[in-house]
C-alpha cells in the first residue's frame, strides 16, 4: 500500500481517502498524533480552539460517560479484559480520560499491563490470530499516546501496541460494534460522507 500511494500525486482528496479507507482505527490515531507533533506552537493553539469548539457539541451527550471515565471507583471494576463489553468500555474511557487524571491512568495501566496478547489468544481460544485484533491494537495505541500516563507507562504500553499491530486492511466497523456493546446508546455513530466521495465509507465520528 505504501508503494502504491508513494507513486500517486499528493492531494487533499487523496489524503482524505487514504485516511478514511486505508487506515485501521489504531493507525488513524497514531497518524493524527504524529501530525500534531509536527505542528508549530501557534498552529497547535489554533487547532486546540478548533477542537474545543467541535467537542463542545457533544459535551452534554458525553458528560456522564466522561465522569465515569475519570472515576477511580468506576475504572476499578473494568478488570476483565476478556469480556468484550469491558474492552469496549475501556476504549470509551480512554477516549474521555482527562489529561491530568494520573490516578485513573494508573488504574488503567495496571489493567492493561496484565494483558499479554499472545497468552490471551492461547488461553481463551480467541477467534482472531495472535497480534491481529483491532480492539487490542486500538486500546494499547490510545493508552501509549495518552498524556495522562507517565512516560515509562507509555513506553510499556507502546511495546504491547506494537505486539498487536494489525494488517493494513480497513477495520473500522469493529470499533463501532465495541462502542455499541459499551451501552453507548447515547452515541450516534455516523460516516463522514463529505470526506470520501460522498459515500457511506469506513469513517467513524461523534455527532
Amino acid at each position: 500500500m505504501v508503494e502504491t500511494w508513494a507513486c500517486m500525486p499528493v492531494t487533499g482528496t487523496g489524503v482524505f481517502e487514504w485516511f478514511g479507507l486505508h487506515l485501521n482505527p489504531a493507525k488513524r490515531i497514531e497518524f493524527l498524533c504524529g501530525l500534531l507533533h509536527m505542528c508549530q506552537p501557534l498552529e497547535l493553539r489554533f487547532l486546540g480552539s478548533y477542537l474545543e469548539d467541535l467537542a463542545r457539541k457533544d459535551y452534554h451527550v458525553l458528560r456522564d460517560f466522561e465522569f465515569r471515565a475519570n472515576s477511580p471507583s468506576d475504572l476499578g471494576m473494568l478488570t476483565d479484559v476478556v469480556d468484550p463489553v469491558i474492552r469496549s468500555k475501556l476504549l470509551v474511557c480512554l477516549s474521555l480520560l482527562g489529561s491530568d487524571s494520573r490516578e485513573c491512568a494508573g488504574i488503567l495501566f495496571r489493567i492493561l499491563s496484565h494483558v499479554n496478547p499472545a497468552l490471551f489468544y492461547k488461553n481463551y481460544d480467541y477467534p482472531l490470530p495472535p497480534f491481529r485484533d483491532p480492539h487490542f491494537a486500538l486500546l494499547f495505541t490510545m493508552a501509549s499516546l495518552h498524556p495522562a500516563f507517565h512516560f515509562h507507562q507509555r513506553q510499556v504500553l507502546k511495546i504491547n501496541a506494537q505486539a498487536t499491530v494489525m494488517s493494513t486492511k480497513p477495520t473500522v466497523a469493529p470499533l463501532n460494534s465495541m462502542l455499541a456493546l459499551a451501552n453507548s446508546h447515547n452515541f450516534r455513530l455516523c460516516s463522514s460522507a463529505e470526506l470520501v466521495k460522498g459515500e457511506n465509507k469506513n469513517i467513524y465520528i461523534y455527532r
